[in-house]
């Protein structure tokens, strides 16, 4: 019986490591970049902080309109607050006095 030699190639070594650092590399790539990977979480992190600013912000002008509203729901108005209210709707000040206006807004 005739048998036939083959030489070894080279070939057939790198065949299982190729695979294994394709498959390495693809999984290490989405844990980096994928939607649930680590840059991600840092990403979110960052819009969570930022946003919580933005609640304490808003939190903090809610108080003060809530203090507002207090001050006006109390059944006697305080004379300052309907004095304001007065002057701003009607756009009225008197000679000595000093109007600084600011502008509310977000």
């Amino acid at each position: 019986m005739w048998t036939r030699q083959y030489r070894q190639r080279n070939f057939g070594r790198l065949i299982l490591p190729v695979i294994t650092i394709v498959f390495l590399s693809y999984f290490g790539f989405h844990a980096w970049h994928g939607e649930y990977g680590i840059y991600s979480k840092y990403a979110l992190e960052e819009r969570a902080i930022a946003l919580q600013k933005q609640l304490d912000s808003i939190h903090s002008q809610r108080i003060a309109l809530e203090t507002r509203v207090r001050l006006l729901q109390d059944g006697s108005i305080e004379k300052d607050m309907l004095d304001e209210q007065a002057r701003r709707s009607l756009n009225l000040s008197h000679n000595d006095e000093l109007v600084i206006l600011r502008q509310h807004g977000g």
